[in-house]
């Protein structure tokens, strides 16, 4: 089994920063790639921000500027910098993990999610 930790999400005012970490752990071979989806209420989960391995970045084009990804591969943790929050940043984020298990086999797990609310 695979457990992803996820931690950082809150209340914050328009403008302000937030830091969301994801660890990984468990019966994991090589991690390919981690990344960050969110979804707001009524709308389909969308990816913000993806790296891999050799870290590579992905961002959505609506984050770009105001949000970074880091990924300590020691930890097996990510990190999403989130900076500049605007109230349409406000959705449950996702921590994913695409990675090869003991078995080699490619698997990918989801996160239980943690809340994001930029609000005045």
């Amino acid at each position: 089994q695979v457990q992803l930790v996820e931690s950082g999400g809150g209340l914050v005012q328009p403008g302000e920063s937030l830091r969301l970490s994801c660890a990984a752990s468990g019966i994991i071979f090589r991690i390919n790639a981690m990344g960050w989806y969110r979804q707001a209420p009524g709308k389909q989960r969308e990816l913000v921000a993806a790296i891999t391995r050799d870290g590579s970045t992905n961002y959505a084009d609506s984050v770009k500027g105001r949000f970074s990804i880091s990924r300590d591969n020691a930890k097996n943790t990510i990190y999403l910098q989130m900076n500049s929050l605007k109230p349409e940043d406000t959705a449950d984020y996702y921590c994913n993990i695409e990675y090869i298990s003991t078995t080699l086999v490619r698997k990918d797990y989801w996160g239980q999610g943690t809340q994001v609310t930029v609000s005045s």
